[in-house]
């Protein structure tokens, strides 16, 4: 019985069965502001150089799974085929989806011309 069932509310013969702009039931309709425009971002990015050639580039392990070995991965990748580049791994200090300090993203606008923010998983 439970297959018939999801075969009729499944198959692309059954179709959408809701009508148009409505919400989910219980949903009771759209969230709040939605509609509303978002504030232009109060930041840019970095531009972005002509070149890396001869450039030091930041590799940020972000802590997140698999990061830590993306980032030895892309440094051998630079060392093979860019030896002109110089790159520095850095583990971002705190957890991977939150900052503690601004000492490395100090570092960085000081000391690099790029950086490259890895997350992995």
């Amino acid at each position: 019985m439970s297959i018939e069932i999801r075969f009729e509310v499944m198959s692309p013969e059954a179709g959408v069965q809701r009508a148009p702009a409505a919400f989910p039931p219980g949903m009771g309709g759209p969230p709040p502001g939605a509609g509303t425009p978002l504030p232009p971002p109060s930041a840019s990015f970095a531009r972005r150089p002509d070149t890396l050639e001869n450039k030091t580039v930041y590799l940020v392990d972000t802590g997140f799974g698999g990061s830590y070995n993306f980032m030895l991965q892309l440094q051998k990748w630079f060392k093979d085929n860019m030896p002109s580049v110089k790159t520095i791994r850095k583990r971002k200090p705190g957890i991977a989806f939150m900052d503690e300090g601004n000492e490395l993203w100090e570092e960085i606008k000081q000391k690099g011309d790029a950086a490259v923010l890895g997350v992995a998983g």
